[in-house]
């Protein structure tokens, strides 16, 4: 039977250092406070406006509320690679940063591969004619088509093992280059790891020359999945959903798009600075799928900016949210490069274009003013 490529869960979920929350104003109420705030430092009026303004357009379009993260790029799951065999001395192991994909050679005992299949049900003993029934068979069958030890017609994919089955085990083992002697039609215990797909090294947990034993690490791996880590402190999580789209930045790349894939349900607070009553607030690990583009860099743990889209609103009016004036007795108006002002009620606010959605007496092409830049 084969090491068990077990996933972990908790490392590479939970990033606390270099992830900060950004400060984002999503919604018509949200964003009323901090405008509330901003509009009215000290006695400021109705009436005022900076003495050096500019104008800007009344505009129709597409006002999108985000929430900013810092992340973390890295890659997606966490994988412990048992080994299952019979004991002896590690004489290879893939190295770190290499990808392992199907029928690929994770490690050596004794000079013996043991190899990467993929599926859900760990290789939990030996393939062999006469052995009962099983989902790993069915496993083992679609892992030996796939690797084109096989056709179809050749072999039935089921849990049962057949003398079709033995026949491309000694094919798969033909192509490991072994002498017709050799080529027995069965895999004992611990020749094959199941894994969900391809796994890429992050580290060796035993080092070539030492003795391995059932049951214990050879080496952590991830999948080949490109993922961004970040934290959404608890107060925050109802405006992140799984789903929801992204635009991952990167240093030295365009923005990509990426889709909230999980997030945690369970808050934690970050006690490595040693808590206290200015302890960060307790947060949620927020996982981010993302593609990068062809010929990228080969990143992990690289800082990452994430602007999640939390909500949209399409052909709506919209000026710049330094447009905004406070009106006494509150509320909210614009003033007219004319000078005429306008009431207005903000709906959302875009903090990355700056600009918000207003319903009131406007028309598109109307000018207003906003503070000089």
């Amino acid at each position: 039977m084969s090491g068990v490529a077990a996933p972990r869960r908790g490392r590479g979920l939970r990033r606390t250092v270099g992830v900060v929350l950004a400060m984002a104003v999503v919604g018509a109420a949200v964003s009323a406070v901090w405008f509330a705030v901003a509009a009215r430092p000290s006695a400021v009026d109705s009436a005022t406006v900076p003495v050096r303004t500019g104008t800007a357009a009344v505009t129709r379009g597409t006002v999108t509320a985000r929430v900013s993260l810092g992340g973390t790029l890295g890659f997606d799951g966490s994988y412990s690679v048992v080994h299952q065999g019979a004991p002896g001395v590690l004489t290879a192991v893939a190295e770190q940063g290499a990808t392992v994909s199907r029928g690929g050679s994770l490690y050596a005992v004794a000079n013996q591969p043991v190899r990467l299949l993929y599926g859900a049900t760990p290789a939990y003993r030996e393939f062999a004619a006469g052995m009962s029934d099983g989902p790993d068979v069915r496993q083992l069958e679609e892992n030996l088509i796939a690797l084109r030890m096989a056709g179809s017609q050749q072999l039935t994919v089921d849990e049962r093992f057949t003398a079709a089955t033995a026949a491309a085990i000694r094919r798969w083992q033909a192509a490991w280059g072994l002498p017709a002697a050799q080529r027995t039609g069965a895999l004992s215990q611990g020749q094959v790891v199941f894994a969900a797909g391809a796994l890429r090294v992050s580290q060796a947990q035993a080092v070539a020359g030492t003795s391995v034993g059932p049951n214990e690490p050879v080496l952590s791996a991830t999948s080949t999945a490109r993922v961004v880590t970040a934290q959404v402190t608890a107060e925050r999580q109802h405006l992140v959903h799984v789903g929801d789209q992204v635009i991952v930045s990167l240093t030295d790349l365009s923005p990509v798009p990426g889709t909230v894939t999980r997030i945690g349900r369970v808050a934690t607070e970050d006690t490595s600075s040693g808590g206290g009553s200015a302890s960060p607030p307790a947060t949620l690990p927020v996982t981010i799928s993302v593609t990068l583009p062809a010929g990228a860099a080969d990143l992990d743990q690289a800082p990452a900016q994430v602007d999640i889209t939390t909500q949209t609103h399409e052909n709506v009016l919209m000026v710049p949210a330094t447009a905004l004036l406070a009106r006494p007795g509150g509320g909210y108006q614009v003033r007219l490069e004319s000078g005429r002002n306008v009431q207005v009620e903000p709906g959302l606010f875009d903090t990355t274009a700056g600009t918000v959605e207003v319903t009131g007496d406007l028309t598109v092409g109307q000018r207003v003013r906003v503070p000089a830049t």
